[in-house]
């Protein structure tokens, strides 16, 4: 997967838990340690989120090929992820 053109701002449309629809900015697609993920920022801020904030969420692949997206929780992954990220945009100026 190759990293999204900031340009360009893609809507993605998830489910929350309690059946909410939220919309995101798709920031960027990040290959980290052998797995697939997505930055993405919320268009309304969330209850307890910052301007600027953005979640790192996994895309898993089922049995039959389709792709869901997780909330990635291991601060780790998460750390890394941005940290590519922000490699990305060093790079880029």
């Amino acid at each position: 997967m190759s990293n999204m053109d900031n340009n360009q701002d893609e809507i993605i449309t998830l489910r929350s838990a309690t059946g909410e629809d939220i919309d995101f900015i798709a920031v960027a697609e990040i290959n980290h340690k052998g797995g697939y993920y997505l930055i993405l920022q919320p268009v309304e801020l969330l209850p307890g989120m910052e301007d600027n904030e953005a979640i790192v969420f996994k895309i898993v692949r089922d049995r039959d090929g389709s792709e869901t997206l997780q909330v990635e929780l291991d601060d780790s992954i998460v750390d890394g992820v941005f940290e590519k990220y922000e490699r990305l945009i060093d790079d880029a100026k």
